[in-house]
């Protein structure tokens, strides 16, 4: 257990090192610190070399090499023997090493520090993890922090919280979190987390609980959960491993959050999830994630943003656990590619579900696949669709006719066609950030989406284009409206 005085003055030697995202890169170089992603320390280690706090803590925890006690001493002064007894280091006569990760982590604004597991398989020794192994930092939980939603908000749940690296996000903005998780040994370490990133008894209000799913929670409320859960897709037999294994049947755990979160969500509250689905013989993804959601009330954005065939799926979760090589290898590989067949599995879906509880009588849903490009943070842009869909989503057509709309900031036009021709033969609008769209016009439609800045209805608009083109002005508001809400729902015209 870390007492908190020891880990304000491991926040304050951190900090002096300095042991920072940014401490860390510009030591190492970009060289080694490229090395350093692949799981090799070598370069790293020569980069290292000079004593100084920040090389000594970079070499400690980031290289998993032990230092000399003199060393550690100046690193961390005062800190050696307390955070000895805390678990996250070990001492012998002459040398410290770690015996957890400290990770440095950070965003654009802060600066902070992540305790979890040693990242297994550095310099080509074998990847080798235990059943309660803590994750770090991820691909998966980088995606999620930049999915959710960063409005204010009063309460925000941690859904299996881990290393606690989505509350540590969640407290920023959120005036209480709750970070929840089964495995005992991640809530310690999301505890350590915590303590050494509270600047000031100002913080949020922060509590971590133990329990599967929804129960630590069971009767309170939320208006934010963010949740990266243990959802890998496997027949729920043999060892497991708490961080990606539920225990439950192949896509079980997503389909109990999403079908459940509206019940731990206040009015106007959102829940954000990474996942996997199956693809089912004969049924489509989308289907099947709709069902999901029927009854919720809630309006939800699903992107799905890859599709994995059996043989990738499997391969790549033995590899995560340390299994190439094994003696009976190919044994598991084959159970989990009969169980697929069994289930009538075909493909493994990966993505984002946005959900946000909006009691509606026919919520909207929009499920898409999206395998292209995406500018990072999505999150604002999920807040954005919401807001267009709150204003439009149930207009009537006398309303979106008198709608003032205009262009989306990003949004630029692209015309194909030969050079030198009065009139382009295609014409394309195409946003740059977000879900970057694109989306082919006609003329009428092109005409309208450059004449939308505000000043004209969409009405009034449509009526100028009809006289220009000699057409009937009724009849080309009902030609054109479909893709004045397309439009909008897109994000093309706000």
């Amino acid at each position: 257990m870390l007492r908190d005085s020891d880990a304000a003055a491991l926040r304050d030697a951190l900090r002096a090192a300095p042991y920072t995202v940014d401490g860390v890169a510009g030591l190492l170089g970009a060289d080694a610190h490229r090395a350093l992603m692949r799981n090799e320390t070598t370069p790293g280690r020569r980069a290292t070399t000079d004593g100084s706090p920040l090389s000594t803590l970079t070499r400690l925890f980031a290289l998993q090499m032990p230092v000399t006690l003199d060393d550690a001493e100046r690193a961390l002064p005062g800190l050696v023997d307390p955070l000895a007894v805390a678990g996250i280091l070990e001492r012998s006569v002459g040398e410290v090493a770690a015996r957890v990760d400290l990770r440095a982590y950070g965003d654009e604004d802060h600066d902070w520090w992540v305790v979890c597991d040693l990242t297994p398989g550095l310099d080509g020794s074998p990847r080798t993890v235990g059943p309660e192994h803590v994750l770090g930092i991820s691909e998966a939980s980088s995606s999620l922090a930049q999915l959710t939603v960063r409005t204010p908000v009063g309460s925000a749940l941690d859904l299996g919280t881990g290393c606690g690296v989505q509350s540590l996000h969640l407290a920023t903005h959120a005036d209480r979190v709750v970070g929840t998780d089964v495995n005992p040994r991640a809530l310690a370490m999301a505890r350590a987390t915590a303590a050494i990133n509270a600047e000031d008894p100002a913080s949020p209000a922060y509590e971590v609980r133990d329990g599967s799913l929804f129960a630590p929670v069971h009767g309170e409320r939320f208006d934010l959960i963010a949740t990266n859960p243990p959802f890998v897709v496997s027949p729920a037999t043999g060892e497991r491993l708490v961080y990606r294994d539920s225990g439950l049947p192949g896509d079980e755990v997503v389909r109990r959050i999403v079908s459940e979160a509206s019940s731990y969500l206040n009015p106007g509250g959102w829940c954000q999830v990474l996942a996997n689905w199956v693809h089912v013989e004969g049924q489509p993804w989308t289907e099947r994630i709709s069902g999901w959601l029927e009854g919720t009330g809630c309006d939800a954005w699903v992107l799905q943003r890859e599709v994995a065939d059996l043989p990738t799926y499997v391969e790549m979760w033995l590899a995560d656990a340390g299994l190439q090589g094994a003696p009976d290898y190919v044994q598991r590989y084959d159970t989990w590619l009969a169980w697929f067949e069994e289930q009538r599995i075909e493909a493994i879906g990966f993505g984002w579900l946005s959900l946000r509880n909006i009691g509606r009588d026919e919520p909207v849903l929009r499920l898409e696949e999206w395998p292209y490009e995406i500018e990072q943070p999505i999150g604002p842009h999920v807040a954005a669709w919401a807001e267009r869909t709150d204003a439009y989503a149930g207009a009537s057509d006398d309303a979106l006719l008198a709608a003032h709309l205009v262009q989306a900031e990003d949004l630029v036009q692209e015309s194909v066609g030969p050079a030198g021709a009065a009139d382009p033969e295609v014409i394309l609008v195409r946003l740059q950030r977000g879900v970057r769209r694109a989306r082919q016009l006609d003329t009428a439609e092109a005409g309208l989406v450059g004449a939308c800045d505000g000043e004209l209805s969409v009405g009034q608009i449509i009526d100028a284009l009809a006289q220009i083109l000699g057409e009937e002005p009724a009849a080309l508001r009902r030609a054109t409206l479909p893709t004045v809400r397309e439009l909008v729902a897109d994000g093309y015209l706000h």
